[in-house]
């Protein structure tokens, strides 16, 4: 009878064990935000203004290079400013970074996926760049939260056409666009695609704002996106900080292209969602992994943290924003062999 009861005591572990080690595989909002995964990367803040704050970034789009670019500015916001950064990543089903996954899918019933969106719940601020996900119902609900939360949400590049299909995000009864959440969308490409960079030029009644301290030269070869037209004009509850001029080329000190008029590229508003919250808002049209490769887009980025976290008191000048380590990124495109982007494991961008 003891050698019976000591089996089934075992027997019992066993399959506490087992409950427990499935829980923890699934998302579970009541974990800690510093959570371990394959799938996911966390850098934990030095000393800093930023000490004890947790900055989400969120790479998941096909075209410009965030898995390269978040992860360096993680780094960057980590060692340099003190905050706490987890990196998230569109995975393939194999759990691989794959930026060569398609969106949108042909089979209508495929979903992306970002693990680690449970993050968002517990983030002082996010930074996303997202294009054409479609994700399942669960994960976009981390998304409505956050936007519900008065967080700030730092929105680079494509994450104005972030999602496939747009949102099933609802305030007072109607549906809300990231137009109207952000302040504008992607209505074509206003520079060359791929042909012709960008020089910013900062909007001299705005050059005080936090966002631009120490912000020099702003250059990038991703083109000028046009976010704005007659019907949809340039909204009266942004506020303009930078207008991107298109050069005639990809080069640097290329002239500027005098047949295409400086539309904006950066810039402000609020946000107000269904809790009464307000949350600051920063769109930057720029911020492909090569713009990011330049300081003053860096900066801005940077600086943008500080502004949304009300911590405008802490945006130095002379605070570094360098680059820490090797930082090559891939060119920008969809022609995934020649410049030899493929699904690689999460540690890879670590």
């Amino acid at each position: 009878m003891i050698r019976i009861s000591i089996n089934c005591l075992f027997l019992f572990y066993l399959l506490c064990s087992s409950f427990v080690n499935g829980l923890e595989g699934q998302e579970d909002n009541s974990k800690s935000v510093h959570s371990k995964s394959d799938l996911w990367l966390h850098y934990s803040g030095s000393d800093g203004p930023g000490k004890g704050k947790h900055v989400v970034l969120i790479a998941a789009e096909q075209e410009y290079r965030s898995e390269q670019s978040m992860p360096m500015l993680a780094k960057v916001l980590s060692n340099h400013h003190g905050f706490d950064c987890t990196v998230l990543f569109s995975v393939n089903e194999k759990g691989e970074v794959d930026p060569t996954v398609p969106a949108p899918f042909k089979d209508k019933e495929k979903r992306h996926n970002i693990p680690g969106l449970k993050h968002l719940a517990k983030a002082d601020c996010v930074i996303w760049i997202s294009r054409f996900m479609h994700l399942p119902r669960e994960q976009m609900q981390f998304f409505y939260d956050y936007f519900d939360s008065g967080k700030p949400l730092i929105a680079l590049r494509t994450a104005n056409h972030g999602f496939w299909g747009g949102l099933k995000y609802k305030k007072e009864g109607k549906n809300v666009s990231l137009r109207k959440m952000l302040g504008g969308t992607f209505m074509g490409h206003h520079g060359g695609w791929h042909r012709e960079a960008t020089r910013g030029v900062i909007v001299p009644e705005n050059r005080k704002h936090p966002i631009l301290i120490g912000v020099g030269d702003i250059w990038g070869t991703s083109d000028v996106y046009r976010c704005h037209d007659d019907k949809n004009p340039f909204p009266d509850d942004c506020t303009s900080l930078v207008l991107g001029q298109p050069l005639i080329n990809l080069e640097k000190d290329a002239p500027p292209n005098t047949n295409k008029v400086p539309l904006p590229v950066a810039w402000t508003k609020t946000w107000t969602g269904n809790k009464g919250k307000t949350s600051k808002i920063f769109h930057f049209t720029m911020g492909s992994a090569r713009d990011l490769g330049n300081e003053g887009v860096r900066r801005m980025t940077v600086n943008a943290v500080y502004w949304g976290l009300g911590m405008e008191k802490a945006i130095k000048p002379d605070r570094s924003v360098a680059i820490v380590g090797d930082y090559n990124p891939l060119k920008p495109g969809f022609n995934y062999e020649k410049l030899g982007v493929k699904p690689r494991k999460v540690e890879y961008y670590k």
